[in-house]
């Protein structure tokens, strides 16, 4: 038996690579107390309107989800007026499984409005990180998000992507871990099965380094609203309830940041 002083063994801590780590995390991923997917989602709130409104091309539009995971802003996609296709990517088959009913869910919701277009949803493996260049079914986009993804790619393979997917004049919407919290912390998540913390291959990106590999893919921030430049949001003692528990302990330090990035036009 464990006395009062003794202190519990250290958990232990496998890296894995990213496909395989999010393969495992994904039966839990929406339910383990993740906050700052939680904290995305409130951002995302205001960002999302503006990367819709900073779409200049005609209707109907093709935009993807690089990195969907579970398809949390997979359905925001989907809830689009007027939008022709939908292409969700991950490169975890286990993270697809699980959007792929969630998604159906929402375009058979969509299928029933009469007053809107259902658009065409496709789900695909894809690996950056082995992939020279992007699927087909993915290029000529008028609009890509990718949210808490660059954590796990280099730069310039990520802005490489999603270079080769957007037409010019396409738009970006792109959020990640700040660096102030990378500097501590990665992501990651206790399998429940042999209770081992599992960290995926991690990138400390920041915001400096974010903008400046953009501009060399021909890439410029887009103006949020009234604001211009990057958002970046600190874990506040008021959110915490909101949050959730996990929370607490990074009130004060700055936990995420996002932003529009344009692709030039020739």
């Amino acid at each position: 038996m464990m006395s009062a002083t003794d202190k519990p063994p250290p958990q232990l801590v496998r890296y894995l690579p990213t496909n395989e780590a999010y393969d495992r995390w994904a039966a839990v991923y929406d339910t383990d107390g993740n906050f700052l997917q939680a904290l995305d989602t409130i951002e995302l709130k205001t960002l999302f309107p503006n990367f819709i409104l900073s779409i200049a091309s005609p209707r109907p539009w093709r935009v993807v989800d690089l990195g969907c995971g579970t398809g949390r802003n997979t359905a925001l996609l989907l809830g689009i007026p007027d939008i022709a296709e939908v292409i969700a990517l991950d490169s975890s088959k286990g993270m697809l499984d699980v959007a792929r009913p969630r998604l159906q869910k929402v375009n058979d919701a969509t299928s029933t409005n009469p007053a809107q277009t259902t658009p065409k949803l496709h789900l695909e493996v894809f690996d950056m990180l082995t992939s020279p260049s992007s699927p087909a079914l993915a290029q000529q986009a008028d609009g890509v998000i990718s949210t808490l993804v660059i954590e796990h790619v280099p730069l310039s393979t990520f802005f490489s992507h999603v270079s080769q997917m957007l037409k010019p004049g396409g738009v970006l919407l792109l959020t990640n871990m700040h660096d102030q919290m990378g500097a501590i912390s990665q992501a990651g998540f206790v399998d429940v099965n042999t209770g081992e913390k599992i960290r995926p291959t991690s990138y400390v990106h920041t915001i400096a380094d974010v903008v400046a590999e953009a501009g060399k893919h021909g890439f410029d921030i887009e103006r949020i609203g009234e604001e211009e430049g990057i958002r970046e949001r600190a874990v506040e003692s008021d959110l915490v309830e909101i949050l959730g528990p996990r929370s607490e302990k990074w009130v004060g330090v700055m936990c995420w940041f996002g932003g529009l990035f344009k692709k030039r036009r020739a």
